[in-house]
């Protein structure tokens, strides 16, 4: 249920601090910080700088309640050190903007504060740079906001419309354009994908006419348009196919291709269309769409077995690939001092087990020596992986095509649970909320035949409980034990705390 508020009432005067000299100051301030750190802007050195420099002058970390001062330059947190509030006694500065969404804050009243002044100032400030932005031919996301007749609408029609249990909108197959049921089943895992949808089907993106021709994040919002249109025919996805033959040469022509490789590519393009002219910058620096909900990070932990030294690296990743494989090199069973681990050789038969194999700590052997700085050679040692950052959505990529002295399909049941716990696989010093660790299963991407000969389909939850299989144009209803029994290839899994 929405309700809503008329703020022109007298109970929205605002606040009784906010005059006179102090107001004229504090509005002309507030014009440059919103313009330069509130907004967002399109000019790429101007985002570069926020990223930097938003964070609070006194313990240097950033804050989801980062205030800006608006009589001087300081940047203080309001939560959980109270900076802002040290800086406010120490100089009398009494009003700041809080830096993500440019939310008035007054000291004097300790407090937010609503200011139809500061409201129409930053409207005024936002159709500028649409204007500006127009001119250039790039048509600017703006948030819907209802007429007053749209509003006395639904004052009088107090009832929506929602979906009815049976639904099928969102289910839709998709033709086989000559061996393409690779992108058929990835096309159907970003399809069901929550928070891909909710991007796609929310006009975030924008392109000039001539730039949309061989845009494919346009092309994806086209597909997800059509996918919950509710048409029941299905999809022809050959101009999507085409850009990705254009944008990823690896892919190109009707072979037979690996969907996991489809899925790496097509996250690959859709970053870097959507980050535009950021593509100069540091990875550290760029973020996308695919980054927010694919998006996680490993902690790579190098211990020296001399003076146990810990090296410890950070890296992003978009997905994981599991081995299956039992030719795993040996693996020391003392990582850390006093901490044991058992041996394992044999071939994992669930996904926990896969991911037990994963963080395992490993011997980097004789050859792979790693200089240590503490003991000033190289030194024998040992690496163990954990998770630093857990993403939206995770995919696991379960590696049965093995291509070493002869190539062959691993076929061995790996079992995978329909809700997983990240926990036990978390670097230890991270703290995280018990529900931020569960993922619940939305789609199984599986592959049938021989390494050399296949066929790839998938099975997606529809709604809560609903199972589907996706077998190119095909849709069939399918129970749980049919998806939690079959082979898997790819696995999907976004955060429980989002349903």
């Amino acid at each position: 249920m929405v309700t809503i508020r008329d703020m022109s009432n007298s109970a929205a005067k605002g606040c009784v601090h906010f005059t006179g000299s102090a107001k004229e100051n504090a509005l002309l301030s507030y014009k440059i910080v919103y313009k330069y750190i509130i907004r967002q802007s399109s000019d790429r050195d101007i985002r570069l700088a926020k990223s930097r420099t938003c964070i609070c002058h006194m313990c240097l970390n950033s804050s989801p309640y980062l205030l800006a001062c608006l009589s001087c330059v300081s940047l203080g947190c309001l939560f959980p050190n109270n900076h802002h509030i040290i800086h406010y006694q120490n100089t009398g500065h009494a009003f700041a903007a809080e830096v993500s969404y440019g939310n008035i804050y007054c000291m004097e009243c300790s407090d937010f504060i609503y200011q139809a002044e500061v409201d129409k100032l930053s409207k005024e400030i936002d159709q500028q740079m649409q204007q500006s932005r127009k001119k250039n031919g790039v048509t600017q996301y703006c948030l819907f906001e209802p007429k007053q007749s749209e509003i006395n609408l639904l004052r009088e029609h107090p009832k929506r419309r929602l979906l009815e249990s049976n639904s099928t909108i969102g289910l839709i197959g998709i033709y086989n354009l000559g061996n393409t049921c690779f992108m058929n089943c990835i096309l159907q895992a970003l399809a069901h994908t929550p928070f891909l949808r909710n991007y796609f089907l929310s006009s975030q993106h924008s392109c000039t006419p001539e730039q949309s021709l061989s845009c494919v994040v346009c092309t994806m919002i086209n597909l997800f348009q059509k996918v919950y249109s509710g048409d029941s025919g299905p999809l022809i996805p050959y101009t999507l196919l085409y850009l990705i033959w254009m944008n990823a040469r690896n892919l190109a022509g009707y072979e037979q291709q690996d969907a996991h490789e489809f899925f790496i590519s097509a996250l690959d393009v859709l970053h870097r269309q959507s980050v535009g002219q950021q593509s100069r910058g540091t990875a550290e620096q760029l973020h996308s769409f695919v980054d927010r909900v694919f998006g996680g990070k490993l902690q790579s932990d190098v211990v020296c077995q001399s003076c146990n030294g810990v090296s410890t690296k950070i890296d992003p990743f978009r997905d994981i690939s599991l081995d299956l494989s039992s030719n795993l090199s040996p693996r020391k069973t003392r990582p850390y001092p006093g901490k044991m681990m058992p041996l394992s050789y044999s071939l994992p038969s669930d996904l926990g087990q896969c991911l037990d194999r994963f963080t395992q700590s490993e011997s980097l052997g004789s050859e792979s020596k790693i200089h240590c700085e503490s003991c000033k050679s190289n030194q024998l040692s040992t690496k163990k992986m954990t998770f630093h950052q857990l993403p939206l959505v995770f995919s696991f990529h379960l590696k049965r095509f093995e291509h070493s002295q002869q190539s062959r399909k691993i076929s061995k049941f790996i079992s995978f649970p329909e809700e997983l716990d990240m926990s036990p696989f978390l670097e230890d010093s991270i703290s995280q909320a018990e529900n931020d660790n569960k993922y619940s299963l939305f789609c199984v991407v599986n592959h049938h035949g021989s390494i050399n000969n296949g066929h790839y389909t998938c099975f997606v939850r529809h709604r809560e409980e609903d199972w589907f299989n996706c077998d190119d144009a095909w849709i069939t209803k399918a129970s749980k034990d049919d998806v939690l029994h079959s082979e898997g290839y790819l696995l999907f899994y976004h955060k429980k705390v989002y349903e």
